[in-house]
């Protein structure tokens, strides 16, 4: 099954951040047709694209449209065929290493010292073991051929 191609849209230019990120779907498109994906992402990722191309919102509700249908792809392509864009574990990991890691560390820390505002020096510590973690994850995808060349920024 063919992806659908993204339209372009003459609104949008106005809008630096919409323009940006309606530039960053039709990137992901592109590498989407790279591969082999199932007749259920294709058909999911077709639907996106036809209520974006048929979408007649402007600005703020078109970036709407598209982040919540570029979020949900992505959603569904990391579940089903564990395939995600660049530094998606590096960007999950961080932010579960900072509250998972960081303040069970930093509690920990402040309360052997007696001075729970000291709190705050686990974060850095969490922070830092979730981006490791995440980088190695990074890594294997790339090896094994699950990562898309494209970085999603929000």
């Amino acid at each position: 099954m063919n992806i659908i191609e993204l339209k372009d849209k003459q609104n949008i230019t106005s809008d630096d951040k919409l323009s940006k990120l309606y530039t960053q779907f039709g990137a992901l498109l592109i590498e989407l047709k790279k591969k082999e994906l199932t007749e259920n992402i294709a058909g999911a990722i077709n639907q996106a694209v036809e209520e974006i191309n048929a979408s007649t919102l402007t600005e703020n509700e078109l970036k709407k449209l598209v982040k919540k249908k570029q979020t949900a792809l992505l959603k569904q392509i990391e579940k089903e065929l564990k395939i995600v864009p660049k530094n998606y574990y590096q960007t999950l990991w961080m932010l579960f290493g900072f509250s998972g890691f960081g303040i069970p560390i930093g509690v920990a820390f402040g309360l052997a010292m007696g001075n729970l505002g000291l709190l705050g020096i686990g974060l850095p510590i969490g922070m830092g073991v979730g981006v490791i973690a995440g980088l190695l994850l990074d890594k294997k995808a790339i090896k094994e051929g699950r990562q898309l060349d494209v970085v999603i920024k929000y």
